[in-house]
């Protein structure tokens, strides 16, 4: 292996001004060759929400500027052909922290009262890492779930299990999404800053309680909102469900940007001595939108424009803890999103009024909850000074194999049930001209396959109505679907009629990974 030749890395005015080296290593499709045993990596993953593939002006973005993360990709390896697992969100954070595609687990998108989806015995990403000595961390929306499901969540005891009980030693939460009641914070198994005197309950049945609700009080919101998304008010907001009591509990959905970098920041304080795990997954840029004032105004695009500034801003607060900390070197960084993008999702904010010429999934078509390619096609960055040297790669990636690769980086066995969809391409993620994957799962409302510039969408008799009200095009139709992305990238020419074998063959595909048991 020949040695890192270090130059020195420099932060001001809160952006991220690193200057990595032309850093290398020898490495193989599957594994890295350097010692793990005397070097590991911090490891933080951000998690934005809802963050389309051009949504970064490092990928095209018009009306908006993100420094932050765009110095994150000029100085690291910045993906095209990154994915997440799923086009919705329960669904993909679930795999990427159990290495197993969410349709196994038949994951939807939860309710804010679910029982935890990740059984407690399930292997995860941090409870492997601790395996390795590492202290993990969950700071921003959870939306897996909390409780064992056999009876109703308590808010106002203990809730368990959660996050610690699958592997995190820490956890500070949204229990569900911004959305969702309820509107509080929960820091490890307790909700924060609840009263005795006004003990906090839940219901997505009926409404309980004497708060305002967007049905009955449409005057007291700020935004307008859908059906689904018009119940209890919370700061001004309507929220999906009824939350009765917990005022004193309540968040302020423009505290965001602190409250949860705060968290963050202070983590990374207290373990920057030993390795460490932070899983930041934002709220931003998911509905509803309501930055901090000092972000307002502060793009092209209204709200969702500033939302993601905001994001930007907290990205770069929390890499420049990492370097005042003087650890920034040896952390591995994943910048990624849950899902593509989608304006109108439920509140009108003027997402589609002020968009202007600025397309969230670029030349992608589809978006959030859809099977084209916008709607897991995703910004994926690595940046790892020590061992990243800048690169734009077009390798086929996906957030599933995260846990397959950090494994095999720590020089940690899998079990034959342990994450049975992750593959290990670390050295893929490490270095830009490194192919990743020959084919991967695209999962949404139906099973989509890529084989390299090969697209096929199975055939679904999915209702997609509401899709459709979101301005997004499903993908859902009854016939098979196949695309050579190489030619048409935008998927507007089926080409299903013209390659009947490739047809079949790619449904026995996913026929073949929908029947897959171990690894």
């Amino acid at each position: 292996m020949r040695l890192l030749n270090k130059r020195p890395v420099n932060f001001t005015a809160g952006l991220i001004a690193c200057v990595l080296t032309a850093c290398s290593q020898t490495t193989t499709e599957n594994s890295t060759q350097f010692d793990t045993k005397t070097e590991k990596p911090n490891i933080v993953i951000f998690y934005v929400d809802d963050l389309g593939y051009a949504d970064l002006s490092s990928y095209g973005a018009i009306g908006v500027k993100t420094p932050n993360v765009d110095r994150l990709a000029e100085n690291g390896v910045r993906f095209t052909d990154g994915h997440s697992s799923a086009a919705t969100c329960t669904p993909s954070r679930y795999s990427l922290l159990t290495g197993e595609y969410a349709f196994r687990k038949k994951a939807q998108v939860l309710k804010g009262d679910a029982a935890l989806l990740i059984d407690p015995a399930q292997p995860t990403l941090p409870s492997m890492l601790k395996k390795a000595g590492y202290t993990s961390a969950v700071v921003g929306k959870w939306h897996l779930g909390l409780g064992d499901g056999t009876k109703p969540i308590d808010w106002n005891s203990e809730i368990k299990p959660g996050p610690l009980e699958i592997g995190f030693d820490y956890s500070f939460l949204l229990p569900a999404t911004g959305d969702r009641v309820p509107a509080v914070y929960m820091e490890n198994h307790k909700v924060i800053n609840l009263s005795a005197n006004d003990p906090l309950y839940v219901d997505y049945t009926k409404k309980i309680g004497d708060r305002p609700t967007g049905y009955e009080n449409p005057e007291l919101r700020r935004q307008v909102a859908d059906d689904q998304h018009n119940k209890t008010i919370i700061n001004g907001i309507s929220r999906i469900g009824w939350m009765q009591g917990g005022k004193s509990a309540e968040w302020k959905d423009e505290d965001f940007y602190t409250v949860f970098t705060d968290k963050a920041n202070q983590f990374i304080e207290d373990n920057k001595n030993n390795p460490f795990f932070l899983f930041f997954s934002f709220h931003d840029i998911h509905v509803p939108r309501l930055p901090h004032e000092r972000f307002i105004g502060k793009s092209e695009m209204g709200l969702r424009g500033d939302a993601i500034v905001q994001m930007d801003y907290i990205t770069g607060q929390v890499i420049n803890k990492l370097e005042q900390a003087g650890i920034l070197d040896n952390t591995l960084v994943i910048f990624t999103s849950d899902n593509g993008p989608v304006l109108n999702d439920g509140y009108e904010d003027q997402a589609v009024e002020l968009l202007g010429q600025h397309q969230p999934g670029g030349v992608y078509r589809g978006g959030k909850y859809s099977a084209y390619e916008a709607g897991t096609r995703v910004p994926t960055i690595v940046h790892y000074p020590n061992r990243v040297k800048p690169a734009v790669s077009n390798a086929l990636m996906s957030q599933v194999d995260i846990y397959a690769s950090v494994a095999n980086l720590l020089g940690i066995e899998l079990a034959e049930n342990e994450a049975i969809d992750s593959q290990n391409h670390i050295a893929a993620w490490l270095d830009g001209s490194v192919s990743g994957r020959e084919e991967l799962i695209e999962e949404a409302f139906t099973l989509s396959l890529r084989q390299g510039d090969w697209k096929y969408i199975s055939p679904s008799t999915n209702k997609d109505g509401w899709i459709r009200d979101k301005g997004i095009e499903s993908g859902l139709i009854n016939v098979p679907q196949l695309y050579d992305l190489s030619k048409d990238p935008s998927e507007r020419h089926n080409i299903a009629a013209l390659h009947p074998q490739r047809v079949k063959q790619m449904q026995q595909r996913i026929e073949q990974l929908v029947a897959k048991t171990q690894r």
